[in-house]
């Protein structure tokens, strides 16, 4: 049996427009569940990457630069960006990397998809025992939005500012 996902717009910004993905049988997004799941116990953490979300969307649009090459295709990443375009993380008054990781399909500029994840404890996602279920979950929703792209379920608006889409779109993954 296949799964699926419908998309599900978050906000927009000046330069960027989120999206995430509602799977099956979920009442929330991705991107929702990951702020329940760390508004308590990461707080910091995660309004550092809510912080980017907002900079990213208000200030820079969706550079390449700005996200962490973490999937296993191109497209997947990871916010925050990395330490060194990252220096504003501060805990227990030093910089620190952080080591939450949101998993996210930059489709553009200006439109950006955020899913889920965790606290990263290895080196590569893949073998995070935090992060390796959502890491994967990313890559291949990651292919099957570039696939929507491919087959024009999912079409750019005339600027390429943002995207187009049936509100009943089913995404099979």
């Amino acid at each position: 049996m296949n799964t699926f996902a419908n998309i599900k717009h978050i906000g927009t910004y000046d330069k960027v427009s989120y999206y995430s993905v509602v799977l099956e049988q979920e009442t929330i997004s991705l991107f929702e569940k990951f702020i329940a799941a760390h508004e308590t116990t990461n707080k910091d953490k995660l309004y550092h990457i809510v912080k980017w979300i907002e900079v990213i969307g208000n200030k820079y649009g969706a550079q390449p630069y700005l996200f962490r090459p973490e999937g296993e295709t191109a497209d997947t990443s990871a916010l925050p960006p990395a330490t060194n375009k990252n220096p504003s993380y501060i805990e227990d008054g030093k910089k620190k990397p952080n080591a939450l990781r949101l998993y996210c399909l930059r489709a553009n500029e200006h439109v950006v998809f955020l899913f889920d994840g965790n606290l990263k404890t290895t080196k590569k996602a893949q073998d995070c025992p935090n992060v390796k279920h959502h890491f994967k979950l990313a890559n291949q929703i990651t292919k099957a939005l570039d696939e929507a792209f491919k087959q024009k379920d999912i079409n750019w608006n005339e600027t390429h500012t943002d995207i187009e889409f049936q509100s009943d779109l089913i995404i099979y993954l």
